[in-house]
């Protein structure tokens, strides 16, 4: 082997095992070792499912001078149970505190990273649920807000966004063409219209970007488990996916829509919170791979519409 053939061989191994960290970092979030366990039991990887429960709002070890306090172990106690009974409640499953089949499954799905409960202490989630006539039946609208239910001012009506990544997933285009059109689908139902800001504007309502990991923005909204983008609440403004899944605006069975996923970020950035009761609606926390799911339900046109007092 000529010096030059062994620098080549040596410099691709090196860039292969530099670049595998970051490109072929495992999303996975398997809890298939956990289904069947239950509260008095101690298996590894319930603690990775205690955390994810708390990024999601529905566990808080907060009393941590507490001698038995198990935040950071992996038994099986009664907050964990509690924490369970209370997802299960949330998203119609049995409520059996236990991890049965069906929640395994459940917790496995991709989701947004914004939390379903602000405080973990509440029954459940705080929503703002209108009770309507329908043809003189009563009926109930699932969506929900923030819980200081947070909007934008009444000045505020034509919001400018920009884009800023510290990793290049997709092209520009590509993502210039999903959130534009997520954005005009808002604009259609409600007072808003939305405009990338032009190059070199100081700053911008609104900013977009891909990330990894922890990025910046708390340890609480790291990209970790099955979390695949998050947003603020009105006014932070700042919507970022997860540099480490697999995009598209035509996704296969092992990519998810970049569109769908800014129709429902875009949601939360308006002020709207997640609802559990209609799987349909955009603003449902989970998501699947190969899905497109781009279109506003009633649900969700009434609830901006109420945040805003729009008629």
């Amino acid at each position: 082997m000529t010096p030059k053939t062994l620098f080549l061989v040596l410099g691709t191994s090196l860039l292969f095992f530099l670049w595998k960290p970051l490109h072929a970092e495992s999303k996975s979030f398997d809890l298939q070792h956990l289904e069947g366990c239950h509260k008095g039991e101690s298996k590894e990887g319930l603690q990775d499912l205690k955390r994810y429960l708390e990024k999601i709002g529905y566990l808080n070890y907060d009393d941590t001078a507490k001698k038995n306090n198990h935040a950071n172990d992996d038994k099986f106690d009664e907050l964990l149970e509690s924490a369970i009974r209370r997802y299960q409640s949330n998203y119609h499953l049995k409520t059996t505190g236990n991890l049965d089949s069906d929640t395994i499954k459940e917790l496995s799905l991709p989701r947004c990273g914004v939390a379903d409960i602000v405080n973990a202490g509440a029954s459940s989630v705080p929503t703002d649920r209108k009770l309507k006539h329908d043809h003189g039946l009563h009926t109930v609208s699932h969506y929900s807000f923030f819980s200081r239910r947070q909007r934008w001012g009444p000045t505020k009506t034509n919001l400018t966004y920009r884009f800023s990544s510290s990793v290049q997933v997709v092209g520009l285009e590509e993502l210039r063409s999903a959130c534009s059109s997520a954005f005009k689908r808002w604009q259609d139902v409600s007072h808003f219209t939305f405009q990338e800001a032009s190059e070199g504007a100081p700053a911008a309502d609104i900013v977009i970007g891909f990330h990894r990991g922890n990025h910046g923005d708390g340890v609480q909204n790291a990209f970790d488990g099955p979390t695949f983008a998050h947003a603020s609440a009105p006014e932070d403004g700042q919507f970022h996916y997860d540099a480490d899944e697999n995009w598209s605006l035509n996704p296969s069975s092992n990519q998810i829509d970049l569109e769908s996923v800014a129709v429902h970020e875009i949601g939360h950035l308006l002020g709207l919170d997640h609802t559990l009761d209609i799987p349909e609606a955009i603003m449902y926390p989970t998501f699947s791979y190969g899905i497109i799911k781009r279109n506003l339900h009633p649900d969700d046109v009434e609830g901006i519409r109420v945040l805003y007092s729009l008629k």
